[in-house]
């Protein structure tokens, strides 16, 4: 697999792989157990966040500069994820993507392998319906990176 990742991601794929693969879902489980509410101001303004379509399950996100930064490849990126209780799998994705990458520079992010989802060993576990909405948030989020970037 070619493409460096950032140490929190690195540690985090290096979790799952050292998981017996009957494990690895249950891992899943308690990741989507982790992730984070939406700070009050996104929870009252859901039109500011952005449906990841190719989730099964409704997947809202949205990815911002962190607070007092100045906008650029080194500035820190902060991401939101709203996704439904009882949808375990995406909310367990959406909460390796957000410990893996939040908090990094817009740069580290964009560099990030697109076949991130893929190391995590979960392919033989999860549809690859499931796999490609991983896929999808991941390249939903280095869109809108792009787009901060760009504005």
């Amino acid at each position: 697999m070619s493409g460096a990742l950032p140490a929190q991601l690195e540690e985090l794929v290096a979790d799952f792989t050292a998981v017996p693969q009957e494990d690895k879902l249950e891992l899943l489980l308690d990741f989507s157990r982790s992730l984070p509410a939406l700070p009050d101001r996104l929870g009252e303004h859901p039109e500011e966040l952005e449906q990841v379509v190719e989730c099964q399950s409704p997947l809202f996100l949205t990815v911002e500069w962190e607070e007092g930064a100045v906008p650029g490849p080194g500035a820190p990126v902060r991401l939101f994820f709203s996704a439904p209780a009882e949808a375990p799998t995406t909310r367990g994705f959406a909460s390796i993507l957000h410990e893996g990458l939040d908090g990094l520079p817009a740069q580290q992010v964009l560099d990030v392998p697109d076949d991130l989802p893929e190391r995590f060993g979960l392919t033989q576990l999860v549809s690859p319906l499931r796999m490609r909405g991983m896929s999808a948030m991941l390249a939903r989020i280095k869109r809108r990176v792009r787009e901060l970037q760009d504005a």
